[in-house]
């Protein structure tokens, strides 16, 4: 696959478009001549006004030059958009909440086997929401090929690490997603 024309970045739950690590990927990606778009999500419960809203969003572009992403529960909602049927060039999700703080046995995977598309995953090797292991052990189930990058010592809301996490999503968007 070539380069992607296109970002389409979300906001965790408890965050909006205006995210300081929003605005540090979208700096470091339009830098290089990716155009970003960044959206509020219209809820920060899982469903479909949420969907739609990726949706709608995405639809600005044609569906293999677009990557769509976020942090947290803005990421997790692309990827079950996508998982859904959604067309995109590949995902890019930044502190994926695999579980809850302290609850694995509540895993958010079900979706993971219906994603053929590149991920990206980047996140804290302390994130309290994914142990490295257990976030390895996950994505073993998404079908599409899949790249880690850990930020070391960072933890679920990846403090003081924004120009690492632009400086990963930037070379994997600029390599072009495989799949």
């Amino acid at each position: 696959m070539t380069t992607p024309v296109a970002v389409l970045l979300t906001p965790g739950a408890s965050a909006t478009r205006d995210h300081p690590s929003l605005v540090a990927l979208d700096q470091a990606l339009s830098a290089e001549g990716i155009t970003v778009t960044r959206i509020d999500l219209p809820s920060s419960r899982p469903g479909p006004k949420v969907l739609g809203a990726i949706s709608d969003a995405a639809a600005v572009w044609a569906p293999a030059k677009v990557v769509l992403g976020g942090r947290s529960f803005g990421g997790r909602m692309c990827s079950m958009a996508v998982a859904d049927g959604l067309p995109a060039a590949g995902l890019v999700l930044i502190s994926y909440p695999l579980h809850p703080p302290g609850r694995p046995e509540t895993m958010r995977v079900e979706h993971f086997p219906e994603l053929h598309v590149p991920c990206l995953f980047v996140s804290g090797t302390r994130d309290a929401f994914a142990t490295p292991a257990e976030l390895e052990a996950a994505t073993a189930a998404i079908p599409g090929d899949v790249t880690h990058v850990w930020i070391d010592g960072g933890g679920h809301g990846l403090h003081g690490k924004d120009r690492a996490v632009a400086g990963a999503v930037t070379d994997w968007v600029l390599a072009g997603p495989r799949g």
